[in-house]
């Protein structure tokens, strides 16, 4: 708190005198007011924020909340003010991968400096049950001894512009988001604190006045182009804006006197031709121009009133406490030697001002004269021998833009892309893996479209299907982690209730493609072609298979009755997890781990030995018979079949005799997704095409074969069922 206390209470050289004691005693009782709203760290609750506080600074024995923002801990030892902490949630919201915002604690000391940093709470489901908590705190002690305003990456390599520090596989998007909120919030804490400066790397270049141009103008046209702007306070205003302080009813205007001018204020630019040689005359504004260094900028200030813009308070060698400018958010004062009298104007029509002045902004402020400013007029009221209040009444100024031009902003790809949400870096950051799903995509779609003509080539189809499971397995999966899961259909659900929010989702490029794909795939071919295709685990499982087949491993089939009963299993799980899910989605993305695709996929069996175990034996099981976890435990799959039934389409084509009397796919078919009446039942299938290879193959389909074999004979196949012969398979 600063006292200001008016001259007329003392005389002489006792002014400086006086001021002096009054502020060092304000700032005792300040400190003595600091210290009695202090408490002894053991006392700051919650305790993991306490616990990175005495991480960072071992001899802080108080704590207290600073008194212009309550988040934002000052650290001390006795007196001696260590530094600050606070909780990122205070200042950002910023939804991670599940959808819910991370809560840091991070350390400053009075430079800037980060000192130490720790997520005390988070919901992410790869780091509740899978990467182990003691690899986060790795990655978030790496910003200990960074500068908040410096610019920091996850990957890559560390420049002069940015430092790098190494990302948490497994956990991308998580990450990248904890670097977001560490970086974010303690720049602007830093820049609140005046620790580090605010913004000024994000300004435009300066403009360039054009000192060439100059036309003729009178007062009239100067004040209509908004050359010269004016602030016209009466003192009604003037005293409505004190109602509700101390200073209310003090110095009041009379009723009839209220609409009366308090002050009449007038502020241009000088350093535009058009307007200082109009105001100021040629000789007086060339003059003026050589008294300017380069960098700095005159204005010109005139009012008429009771009121004094430069104050009988002011005394030489002091500040001019009732003007200020104020530009990018920074406030700057001016000196007695940054102030010129102004006596001859030469503005036509220009009315008679009883207080003018000329102000010079100096280089240090880096003003730029193309972006808007506010020159601040202070009003203060005295409410007592050593208290005031005051308010603030801005004359906000734009230059014309006809008086400058500004270079367009040449700004790095990274620079640019530091002003974007979080979601597009994410998405820029990770175009290539974007990139090549899109192109896998297009060629499973090409598949699915040209099915029929790839069918009838069964060697190129199984070829281009091994491939393609390669592929999902190898990329999809392992590199670029887009494995879906139940628990994105639940973060889903729920945020239909709670908010639905798109950055929620685009956060995981790879996974919003990757489920706008299937929304469109099951309107159009149900969920097989997701669980056939595109599902690293499942690919996983299905190339274990075919090679032990190669291998020649014995295969078992289960019998079709306890099969249509076991698939029933997966249906029952995902109804647990959405009922779970209710009450607790934390507790749901738990018991979520009946899925493996976190140990299998995500974290490349990386894991603690019971999760490995599990994942180990759902693949080995398939060694002797196909996708075992697929067709009766993954609840993810249980999930896409729901809405199979709304397909538009059924393309996969059947024959009357299939099923009678030809049973031969529904032996073939390696998941057992037809039914012994021959009808394909979609919500099991994974749309591996081989029947549609059998189908088309006249050497395999018996319809097909007692076709050829009738033209053979010159006449046409027989016509009666019994005629077919059946391929019995066991």
């Amino acid at each position: 708190m600063l006292i200001n206390l008016p001259d007329r209470c003392f005389v002489g050289g006792n002014v400086n005198f006086v001021r002096s004691i009054v502020r060092v005693l304000t700032g005792v009782l300040c400190l003595m007011a600091g210290l009695a709203s202090a408490m002894p760290l053991e006392q700051y609750e919650p305790l993991a924020a306490r616990q990175v506080i005495q991480q960072a600074f071992p001899e802080v024995t108080d704590i207290a909340p600073r008194e212009s923002n309550r988040a934002i801990q000052e650290l001390r030892a006795g007196n001696e003010l260590l530094g600050y902490a606070y909780q990122s949630l205070d200042f950002v919201q910023t939804p991670a991968y599940s959808g819910k915002p991370v809560n840091a604690v991070v350390v400053l000391d009075t430079e800037g400096t980060i000192k130490a940093t720790k997520v005390i709470h988070h919901d992410e489901p790869i780091l509740l049950v899978g990467i182990p908590e003691s690899k986060l705190h790795i990655f978030t002690d790496q910003y200990t001894g960074l500068k908040a305003d410096q610019r920091v990456t996850v990957g890559g390599t560390s420049s002069d512009t940015k430092v790098a520090v190494d990302g948490l596989s497994g956990a991308t998007v998580t990450v990248m988001v904890i670097n977001e909120v560490l970086m974010r919030t303690a720049h602007r804490v830093g820049v609140e604190l005046g620790l580090v400066e605010g913004g000024s790397s994000k300004r435009p270049p300066v403009a360039e006045v054009a000192t060439d141009q100059f036309s003729e103008r009178n007062w009239e046209q100067l004040t209509g182009d908004g050359s010269i702007r004016r602030l016209l306070l009466t003192r009604g205003q003037v005293d409505d804006s004190f109602a509700g302080t101390a200073a209310e009813g003090i110095e009041a205007a009379a009723p009839g006197e209220r609409d009366d001018a308090l002050i009449d204020l007038y502020a241009g630019y000088l350093n535009a031709p058009t307007i200082g040689r109009n105001l100021l005359g040629e000789n007086q504004y060339q003059w003026l121009m050589g008294e300017l260094k380069d960098g700095e900028h005159a204005i010109a200030v005139m009012a008429n009133g009771e009121y004094s813009f430069k104050g009988s308070g002011y005394v030489r060698g002091g500040i001019f406490d009732r003007v200020q400018i104020r530009q990018f958010g920074d406030t700057f004062n001016f000196r007695d030697l940054d102030y010129f009298r102004l006596s001859d104007v030469y503005a036509a029509g220009m009315p008679d001002f009883s207080e003018m002045a000329i102000f010079i902004v100096r280089q240090q402020y880096n003003f730029d004269p193309g972006t808007d400013w506010a020159l601040e007029l202070t009003v203060k009221r005295q409410t007592g021998p050593l208290d005031s209040e005051f308010q603030v009444f801005p004359l906000t100024y734009s230059l014309p833009e006809q008086y400058y031009t500004r270079a367009e902003p040449v700004l790095t790809e990274e620079e640019m892309l530091a002003d974007q949400p979080l979601w597009v870096q994410v998405w820029y950051q990770r175009q290539f893996q974007v990139l090549v799903l899109g192109v896998g995509i297009g060629v499973l779609l090409f598949i699915l479209f040209f099915q029929d003509w790839l069918v009838q080539k069964p060697k190129m189809m199984r070829w281009i299907r091994h491939a393609f499971l390669t592929y999902t397995l190898f990329f999809i999966g392992w590199y670029a982690l887009g494995q879906l899961s139940i628990v994105n259909v639940l973060t889903f659900v729920h945020s239909l209730f709670s908010g639905f929010t798109w950055e929620t989702f685009l956060i995981d490029p790879v996974m919003f493609v990757l489920w706008a794909v299937v929304a469109g795939i099951v309107l159009l071919w149900g969920r097989a072609v997701y669980c056939g295709w595109l599902c690293p685990f499942g690919a996983l499982q299905e190339l274990v298979n075919e090679i032990a087949r190669k291998l020649k491993v014995p295969q078992y089939t289960v019998p079709f009755a306890w099969h249509e009963r076991l698939w029933a299993i997966k249906y029952i799980v995902l109804l647990v997890l959405f009922g779970v899910s209710l009450e607790s989605m934390a507790t749901a993305e738990r018991m979520a781990e009946v899925e493996p695709f976190k140990t299998a996929i995500t974290l490349h069996f990386d894991r603690t030995w019971p999760f490995v175990t599990y994942a180990v034996l759902l693949v080995v099981v398939n060694i002797f018979t196909r996708k075992v976890y697929c067709r009766y435990i993954c609840p993810l799959g249980a999930a896409l079949a729901l809405p199979t039934k709304l397909r538009v389409f059924d393309w996969l084509k059947r024959r009357k005799e299939c099923g009678n009397p030809c049973r031969l796919c529904d032996h073939e078919c390696e998941v057992q997704a037809i039914h012994p009446d021959g009808h394909i039942n979609y919500m099991e299938c994974h749309y591996c095409l081989d029947c549609q290879m059998t189908y088309f193959d006249d050497h395999k389909c018996p319809p097909l074969i007692v076709k050829r074999r009738g033209k053979r004979r010159g006449h046409n196949a027989p016509g009666h069922p019994e005629q077919i012969p059946v391929t019995q398979v066991s």
